[in-house]
């Protein structure tokens, strides 16, 4: 007689009781969490450390030195013939305003009964260059004024700018030729004397960029303008067409070999460098059509041609998730496809479309690249257009293309301002991906 052969008894598992299995996947899942938050914690530092960069670089942009002084007007400058004659009195330039700003200083120096060594030509140094065109510019908008004195505001040079912001010291300046410890001596003066005091600085945001004698006048607001053209030109073209292309690919083309190439090529064409679209701008549009150089046009253009395949892939992604179903019940009450897409997809679509464009929108005013290669780089920039036809053809810079123009410039107010733009431009960006969700959220239809 064999014995029994006796079989282990299986333990009891309960569900109440977690098996060593269970305990290893929670450990897993515990140990993903935490390096899903240990990486966004990561990014949020990242992200606090390059805007609090930008914020402390570029605020001092925003903030100038100016000096209050009373310039007398003499007529005997300004006005020998003294006949008021506008065509006369432009034909005395900067440099003939220039000995009205060192007597106005020497003044102010003589009335405060400030010390110095420095001769009036030496103290005019502390203003800006563009001190003398301010008063130019006053007087031939006011020539009834002259034989006057009149009070201005007049921006100190960038030395003496940054010297206020300690961006330029004492021992910095031992072979710097554009300021001297002396001029110093007086800026501190003129300081404690309440002539000489920082505020906020419009013109950096209203004003044209500036030559390099004179970096403390630069400012964004004639490449806002360029970038608005563009922009505007890239929403009237790449709108309509990429929306077009997309119904067409999605619901109306035949699925075919020749389709399928189209679509591969527009996936290529979203990752092609911009620099490349910017090569293609130079050699047909300038080159071959002959269009102005630097032109918000043709930059509108170019970054059209950058921007549709962005517009094309997000449009027709937003078609797919229209579901099926709601043009099956169209054409099943007698619609056409015609109004099946137009009545019923196209607007529930919507909202996938307005945001696929705004963020090619966005993407397109960040460029910098393709905007070098066609000349739209940072300039002495005119006056603002006074039509839209002379925006568009008129040379300009735009955002993007300044900011890089002035940072590569030596002068440290130049770097000061990159930076400023740079605030500048991320507000514009962060402004149009609110609106692209706020967008989406309010005509997004659920089903």
């Amino acid at each position: 007689m064999t014995d029994a052969i006796q079989k282990p008894e299986k333990k009891k598992s309960s569900l109440l009781q977690l098996d060593a299995r269970t305990r290893t996947r929670n450990a897993a899942e515990k140990r993903f969490k935490a390096y899903g938050m240990i990486a966004i914690a990561f990014g949020l530092l990242m992200l606090s450390i390059l805007v609090f960069n930008i914020v402390t670089r570029g605020a001092g942009a925003y903030q100038q030195t100016f000096i209050a002084l009373e310039v007398e007007l003499l007529a005997g400058k300004l006005d020998k013939k003294g006949n008021r004659d506008l065509d006369d009195i432009k034909k005395v330039s900067t440099f003939g305003y220039t000995p009205l700003l060192s007597n106005a200083l020497e003044a102010k120096v003589i009335e405060l009964g400030i010390e110095t060594d420095l001769k009036a030509k030496k103290m005019v140094g502390i203003l800006s260059k563009s001190a003398a065109a301010q008063v130019r510019d006053y007087v031939l908008n006011n020539p009834n004024k002259i034989g006057e004195t009149i009070g201005f505001e007049f921006l100190a040079s960038s030395r003496v700018d940054g010297y206020l912001k300690g961006r330029v010291s004492r021992d910095s300046i031992g072979n710097d030729k554009n300021i001297s410890p002396a001029q110093l001596d007086l800026v501190d003066a003129l300081k404690a004397e309440g002539c000489l005091a920082k505020r906020f600085n419009m013109s950096f945001i209203t004003g044209s960029d500036a030559s390099d004698a004179r970096p403390e006048a630069a400012g964004m607001g004639t490449s806002m303008i360029g970038s608005f053209f563009m922009m505007l030109v890239v929403l009237v073209l790449a709108l309509p067409i990429g929306v077009a292309a997309s119904i067409y690919l999605e619901e109306f083309a035949p699925k075919n070999w020749i389709t399928d190439i189209i679509e591969v090529n527009i996936s290529n064409l979203a990752a092609v460098p911009s620099i490349v679209f910017g090569i293609l701008g130079l050699a047909v549009f300038i080159n071959y059509m002959h269009l102005p150089n630097s032109a918000p046009l043709v930059g509108g253009l170019v970054l059209t041609l950058m921007t549709l395949p962005t517009i094309i892939i997000s449009t027709r992604a937003s078609l797919k998730a229209v579901p099926p179903s709601i043009r099956d019940a169209a054409l099943g009450v007698g619609a056409s496809k015609m109004q099946s897409v137009f009545h019923h997809v196209l607007p529930l679509a919507a909202p996938g479309i307005l945001t696929g464009t705004i963020i090619g929108l966005a993407q397109a005013l960040g460029e910098t690249a393709p905007l070098l290669l066609i000349g739209m780089v940072g300039f002495i920039a005119s006056n603002p257009p006074d039509s839209i036809a002379t925006g568009l053809l008129s040379p300009n810079s735009a955002m993007p293309a300044q900011i890089y123009e002035w940072a590569k410039r030596a002068d440290p107010a130049f770097y000061e301002r990159a930076w400023g733009g740079i605030i500048i431009l991320l507000v514009f960006l962060v402004t149009m991906n609110t609106i692209a969700v706020i967008l989406r959220r309010r005509f997004e239809r659920r089903w």
